[in-house]
């Protein structure tokens, strides 16, 4: 089975449905994608199928064959020279300091660059309600909308910069 990850090809033997995650992780060595409650409902697994936040420990691995998938790894840019550009999100979650434990941090950036993608200038209420589903056991939830609504600012003025 054929998985395309991050703009690079994988060939993973076909077997029983497995969650996407322990093929990331265990299989490709992925291991920015967390762990968390195995069950779809914390978020810290987040990844992005075709473009959807996805919980990769509830979707199988067949379902995300033959599409293309990317994690945190992924969502930085690499420039010509090999050097990373850190995508907005990641940017604002550092300026903004966000981070404590970071065991959520991969899953919370991945679904607020798939928010931002999809709706490139959230409301405060839609930034609410797109990252209400990923759970942060250190609280940091309002450094975490602040940040996204930043990440959301610098796409806009980069934009601006573009046209």
């Amino acid at each position: 089975m054929e998985l395309n990850i991050n703009g690079k090809s994988y060939t993973i033997a076909d077997g029983p449905a497995r969650p996407l995650l322990w093929v990331l992780r265990d299989e490709l060595g992925l291991t920015g994608t967390k762990f968390g409650c195995g069950a779809g409902y914390c978020g810290s697994c987040t990844v992005h199928v075709e473009g959807e936040a996805k919980r990769s420990c509830i979707t199988p691995v067949t379902e995300a064959a033959g599409k293309t998938i990317r994690t945190i790894e992924g969502l930085a840019e690499a420039g010509a020279d090999g050097s990373l550009t850190l995508h907005p999100v990641q940017q604002a979650f550092l300026e903004m300091q966000v981070p404590q434990c970071s065991w959520c941090m991969s899953g919370q950036m991945m679904t607020a660059a798939a928010l931002l993608e999809s709706t490139p200038s959230p409301s405060d209420e839609q930034i609410v309600a797109a990252m209400s589903q990923n759970y942060c056991r250190c609280g940091c939830y309002v450094r975490i909308k602040a940040a996204v609504a930043q990440a959301a600012r610098q796409m806009a003025r980069a934009e601006e910069g573009a046209a």
